[in-house]
């Protein structure tokens, strides 16, 4: 019976050598499976049209080309597009951080009638699956002639469920004693709320300012339903627009679309690794909660 423990600690340290080199494997593997399309793209965007057509497929270019970022920008009017999504994506992303945070701190640390109700259906509305709400908010939209505006893309996102949900649980954490005490000597609620209460969850507004500016920038089907007007179109709209053109040429606008999708994908890349280090610490305090 004596011998069965002793070779369970002996096997342990021989086992924990094993699991660390397996587990980076694993990683590793993820890793590449989850990278591989965007390095697809990225290379393929300085493919030549030979390259892209070439079989068995080519990863590394043969010859690096610019050729596909000049014909994207000659045949479609990106520096506009660009601009229509950068417009809806900040103000969507400003007015989360606004009314999520103010929403959030009520339901946090103010003491009203009702609040626990308010919160359940904040809870109710996390449950509720975007592409339902589709058709109600664009019957309201073109009730308030908004289809085709800037504000019928804006105002449907100014303030989202699971932003208030993320703010009020960070919020939370904050000592009420802290609070008291700011009240004690005279502070008003909105100078507790700006000059407290916001600079103590930097994290969680890096965090929603992500997440935001993420789903807004890359949003299609609503700026697809709510734009008739290719001038309004965002950059998503504009380039499934393109690809599904027939006027367009294989390979060349294959090149085209690469260069498209990468210089779609580098807004947000840039946001990311802006707001890193924030975001990986609102994470991990989440985690705790």
């Amino acid at each position: 019976m004596s011998a069965h423990p002793a070779s369970v600690r002996t096997r342990k340290p021989h086992e924990r050598r094993l699991r660390g080199p397996l587990l980076y494997a694993v990683a590793s593997l993820g890793l590449l499976v989850m990278a591989a399309p965007f390095l697809w793209m990225a290379l393929s965007a300085f493919k030549t049209k030979k390259d892209l057509t070439a079989s068995p497929p080519v990863w590394i270019p043969s010859e690096w080309t610019l050729s596909n970022f000049h014909a994207l920008l000659d045949q479609l009017d990106m520096p506009r597009y660009f601009v229509n999504s950068l417009v809806v994506a900040v103000l969507v992303t400003v007015s989360n951080l606004l009314f999520c945070s103010m929403i959030g701190y009520a339901l946090a640390k103010l003491r009203f009638s009702g609040r626990s109700k308010v919160f359940g259906i904040v809870l109710a509305a996390l449950m509720v699956p975007g592409n339902l709400m589709i058709l109600p908010l664009y019957v309201l939209m073109n009730k308030l002639s908004l289809i085709d505006t800037y504000a019928g893309l804006i105002l449907p996102f100014a303030a989202s469920a699971f932003g208030v949900f993320l703010m009020r649980q960070f919020m939370q954490s904050i000592p009420d004693e802290l609070l008291e005490a700011a009240r004690i000597d005279g502070a008003g609620e909105w100078y507790i709320f700006w000059r407290i209460v916001l600079p103590l969850v930097k994290p969680a507004l890096a965090t929603l300012t992500i997440f935001t500016f993420l789903g807004s920038w890359n949003n299609f089907i609503w700026p697809l339903i709510a734009t008739n007007d290719p001038d309004k179109y965002t950059l998503p709209v504009a380039l499934a627009t393109f690809a599904n053109d027939p006027n367009r040429t294989v390979g060349g606008g294959n090149g085209m679309l690469m260069a498209g999708s990468l210089l779609v994908i580098l807004p947000v890349l840039l946001v990311f690794m802006v707001l890193q280090r924030h975001f990986t610490q609102g994470i991990a305090t989440a985690g705790m909660k």
